[in-house]
């Protein structure tokens, strides 16, 4: 499937807005895999992440009216996403788990070891604690550094589409990323994981926007 431009994907809208619901089919064709993506990441469960993304869509479709043109879709979308997943969470109590890129004291990035999933099963208990041990740190951190860890970590969004998307200046967001990174890094580290951190990821130092 060839991949909608902002122009194109404006055009739909404005067919759905028209009184044509067909047009809104080719919007969830091009975000459908994201969001989905987005939901189980945040849920971790296939079937609430199905749900989610289906709730998504629905009131995006719902709510197409309060789009705004001078912001890309998919931002908005991933906005509500997010904020769907939320829901869940709270009801559910569950904690978030997604993997980490952090900024060294000595500004080079590293990344947190997670366990692959096809590691023996000796291994499924180091496994299950450092997964643990991850989502206490997760939860330690305050809801607004844990939301820019998601959607930068998750959702590759870039500075300025998360700015936007919680209404916030860009510094705001590099500011908080950068923070909780450090945050989740000092408690995992403060836990006994220090020594399992790999220097200068991908061989670059620290990150750049997209």
């Amino acid at each position: 499937m060839i991949e909608l431009n902002s122009a194109e994907e404006l055009a739909l809208i404005e067919k759905v807005r028209a009184g044509d619901p067909d047009a809104f089919e080719p919007l969830v064709l091009e975000h459908q895999k994201k969001v989905y993506n987005l939901a189980l990441r945040l849920l971790r469960d296939p079937d609430d992440a199905a749900d989610a993304a289906q709730d998504a869509f629905i009131k995006a479709y719902t709510g197409l009216d309060s789009f705004r043109a001078d912001s890309k879709f998919s931002v908005w979308l991933y906005r509500i996403t997010y904020n769907i997943c939320l829901d869940y969470v709270r009801r559910k109590k569950r904690a978030n788990e997604i993997p980490l890129t952090y900024e060294d004291d000595d500004g080079n990035e590293a990344e947190l070891p997670i366990p692959d999933e096809s590691a023996s099963p000796e291994r499924e208990y180091e496994k299950t604690e450092l997964r643990e041990l991850i989502n206490s740190g997760l939860d330690s951190l305050s809801p607004e550094h844990r939301q820019i860890l998601i959607m930068r970590e998750i959702s590759d969004m870039s500075y300025s589409e998360i700015a936007e998307a919680l209404s916030i200046e860009e510094g705001t967001v590099k500011s908080r990323l950068s923070r909780a990174r450090r945050g989740l890094a000092e408690f995992l580290s403060a836990h006994g994981t220090s020594g399992g951190l790999s220097r200068h990821k991908n061989g670059k130092g620290a990150e750049t926007d997209a």
